[in-house]
């Protein structure tokens, strides 16, 4: 089969495109923004990419046109499909017809953690040897690949995907994870997001519903327990068995992120133990999620607790790109208000707090759908409380970050200029400062001219 897919160039597609290439299909596409590093990836995968939507591309005759959820109506190359009646397909259907079908589907899916609760369990999977594929939203540094068909056992049932809520395409309003049919499915946490799609919360609970409806009654639901949105899920309805974490008398994990311990527990029984280098309550309530739903395919506990002890987590997450001078640069892909503060609040416990602790100076560009249409932006001060200075990249936002991060007054400093951004920050830096750079995307590349212009 020769398929051509359209926005091939995001996460989520990037991954469909490796998966099909490596399951023998012939695999082009095509981006408005064909660059590093998704196009190296691609490239050296045998896909051959065009830059653009130009109708010529109909010339290539594929089999089917695979539709990412960033093509909108209007573009050139979609209206000339449509208008000519040829095959195409949504890329979550695409992947649940030719890849998901038939195996064993664990979906992680929630508002925050997706992608590191996705790599833990693929971890613990192929340290236990069953040698799943995945397709995740980010690199898991234990695999170096954000997607692959399957492991050593090219016949493993197993297949960890992160499950997305937001939209499948512009035919396809409902949200991607629709599409996957999981057996096991974690639901991390349910909160507000994406609201250039989605009216309120309870349209987003509404699709978490349609989600479980999809589950049978022979798989089994990881849920935290903690979260009042979830419950409303359950209550609506649920055919299939159901383990919550997160619950005093239940399933967690208690740690301490200064001796890199975790201990999971049920009740007050201590179930089992392991050393690890994450930090924070986030992440070990990522960890008893992970180890419940390993557990459902056969990992016991004790070995999915040995896996975590060398789990690597995940590119972009308090990633340290460099030090220079004595300040540490970090990347971390947080762009929500509860991440911003989780992430912020890790980096502080991992660097130490009280009196002469190193200062945190937080960057953040507001980029996602749902932080550029300003929804958010009354929670933002709180969100950096515990940083020292923030500066916000303000270019190309339909409200001000100036008058929302007012309240932390000469703690914030705003700009629409990167470069000169990248000059205040650097000129406030100071040895043993921890440089936090938040954003989901590639913020115009500041990691890299932060650690230069500290050098210089």
């Amino acid at each position: 089969m020769h398929i051509h897919i359209l926005g091939i160039c995001g996460t989520f597609m990037g991954g469909v495109a490796q998966l099909a290439r490596a399951a023998g299909h012939r695999v082009t596409g095509c981006d408005a923004g064909v660059y590093p590093p998704m196009s190296t990836q691609l490239e050296a995968a045998g896909i051959d990419l065009v830059q653009g939507y130009s109708p010529e591309q109909l010339a290539l005759e594929p089999d089917w046109y695979v539709v990412g959820n960033a093509i909108s109506r209007g573009n050139p190359l979609l209206e000339e499909i449509l208008d000519r009646g040829l095959p195409y397909v949504s890329g979550p259907q695409w992947l649940a017809d030719n890849v998901l079908q038939g195996r064993w589907v664990l979906a992680v899916a929630g508002t925050h953690g997706k992608t590191t609760t996705a790599s833990m369990l693929a971890w613990i999977l192929e340290d236990a040897g069953l040698s799943p594929g995945f397709l995740i939203g980010g690199v898991p540094l234990n695999f170096g690949v954000s997607a692959r068909l399957s492991g050593k056992s090219s016949d493993s049932p197993f297949f960890v995907i992160e499950a997305d809520e937001y939209d499948t395409a512009f035919s396809d309003k409902r949200s991607k994870f629709i599409h996957y049919r999981p057996r096991t499915l974690i639901l991390n946490n349910l909160e507000f997001d994406h609201a250039d799609i989605f009216a309120d919360l309870a349209a987003i609970e509404t699709q978490f519903h349609h989600l479980v409806r999809t589950l049978p009654s022979n798989g089994l639901l990881v849920s935290n327990a903690g979260e009042t949105s979830l419950e409303r899920v359950l209550v609506r309805a649920c055919w299939t068995p159901v383990e919550r974490f997160n619950e005093a008398s239940g399933w967690r994990i208690e740690g301490s992120d200064t001796e890199g311990s975790l201990r999971l527990m049920r009740g007050d029984a201590e179930i089992g133990k392991s050393n690890w280098t994450l930090n924070g309550g986030h992440n070990r309530s990522n960890a008893v999620a992970a180890l419940l739903a390993a557990r459902h395919v056969g990992v016991p506990f004790d070995k999915g607790l040995e896996a975590l002890s060398r789990f690597e987590n995940v590119k972009r997450r308090l990633e340290l790109r460099g030090t220079v001078r004595g300040v540490s640069v970090y990347d971390d892909f947080a762009h929500h208000p509860t991440a911003i503060a989780t992430t912020v609040a890790g980096l502080r416990r991992k660097i130490s707090t009280g009196a002469g602790a190193p200062r945190i100076l937080a960057v953040l560009e507001p980029r996602s759908n749902t932080m550029k249409l300003g929804v958010m932006k009354a929670q933002l001060p709180a969100s950096l409380a515990e940083a020292d200075l923030v500066y916000c990249y303000a270019a190309n936002l339909g409200w001000d970050p100036a008058e929302a991060l007012a309240p932390m007054g000469e703690k914030a400093i705003v700009s629409d200029n990167l470069d000169a951004l990248i000059g205040r920050i650097v000129a406030a830096a100071r040895p043993g400062d921890q440089i936090l750079v938040m954003s989901n995307g590639g913020f115009g590349g500041i990691h890299g001219k932060l650690l230069a212009a500290l050098a210089n």
